[in-house]
C-alpha cells in the first residue's frame, strides 16, 4: 500500500489496485497549489465529514473522475439531492461494507459537522480500512481524544493517521494518548498548519512521540510512503 498526503487532511490511498481519496481539500490551500487535482483520478472518495475543508474539491473530483463517494450517510444523501452525485455509499456507525480494495468500517469521531450550505450534515465519522491481506489503516477524520478510541484497541491496527493541530482537533498530546487507546504505534498526522490557530512546531511534535515510544510521520504535501 501506499499513501500520499496532499495536505490538511486530505490523503491519497493506492490499496488493493484502487486508490482512494480522503476529505479533499487541495485548491483552496495555497500550500497544495503545486498538486493537479485532476491527476488524481480516485477511484473511492471518503468523506468524514460536511466542513468545507473536507470538501471542497469533492465535487470537481467526483466529476473528473467518476469516483464513488463514501461517508456517513446524510453526506451521500445532500450530494445526492444537492449535487446530482449518485453513485454513492451511505454508511452509519459500526457498519461494515466490503468493497473490491478491502472494507471499510464506520467509526466514532468526537467533532461538529454541517454541510458547506449550512443543512444538516449528520456527525463526524472515522474510517477504519481492511485491506484483503489484513491490513489495517485508522483514518481518524477531525476528532477530539474520546474513550471510545478504546474500542479499537483489539484491532490490530498497523497506521493511525491522526489530527495533531490542536485548537479544532487533538493536538499532539491527546493524539498520542489516541494512539494509546487503539493501541497503534505507527501515526500519521494531519490537520495542522494550514491555518494559523492549527500551526505546529513539528520537531517539537515528533520528539513527544518518540518519548512516547511511537513514531510520527509527518509527510510533505505531495510525498508519498508505502505502508
Amino acid at each position: 500500500m501506499k499513501l500520499t498526503f496532499y495536505g490538511h487532511a486530505t490523503f491519497g490511498l493506492e490499496i488493493g489496485g484502487k486508490k482512494l481519496l480522503f476529505d479533499p481539500f487541495i485548491t483552496p490551500n495555497p500550500a497544495a497549489k503545486h498538486i493537479d487535482i485532476t491527476s488524481l483520478k480516485p477511484d473511492y472518495i471518503l468523506i468524514s465529514h460536511g466542513h468545507g475543508d473536507h470538501m471542497a474539491d469533492l465535487e470537481a473530483i467526483q466529476k473528473d473522475s467518476g469516483a464513488q463517494v463514501v461517508g456517513i450517510v446524510e453526506v451521500t444523501h445532500w450530494l445526492e439531492s444537492n449535487k446530482g452525485i449518485t453513485n454513492t455509499v451511505g454508511m452509519n456507525f459500526g457498519g461494515n461494507f466490503n468493497f473490491d480494495f478491502g472494507k471499510v468500517k464506520i467509526v466514532y469521531a468526537l467533532h461538529t459537522s454541517s454541510m458547506p450550505d449550512g443543512s444538516y450534515g449528520g456527525v463526524p465519522v472515522g474510517f477504519l480500512i481492511t485491506s484483503k491481506d489484513n491490513k489495517k489503516i485508522y483514518y481518524a477524520g477531525d476528532t477530539a481524544l474520546t474513550y471510545e478510541m478504546k474500542l479499537l484497541a483489539d484491532e490490530g491496527i498497523d497506521w493511525a493517521i491522526l489530527p495533531i493541530g490542536d485548537f479544532y482537533t487533538m493536538g499532539p498530546d491527546d493524539a498520542i494518548k489516541a494512539a494509546g487507546f487503539v493501541n497503534c504505534k505507527n501515526v500519521i498526522g494531519m490537520h495542522y498548519d494550514t491555518f494559523p490557530p492549527i500551526a505546529i512546531d513539528k520537531d517539537a511534535a515528533r520528539e513527544k512521540f518518540t518519548k512516547a515510544g511511537l513514531t510520527l510521520h509527518l509527510p510533505g504535501i505531495g510525498e508519498s510512503i508505502d505502508l
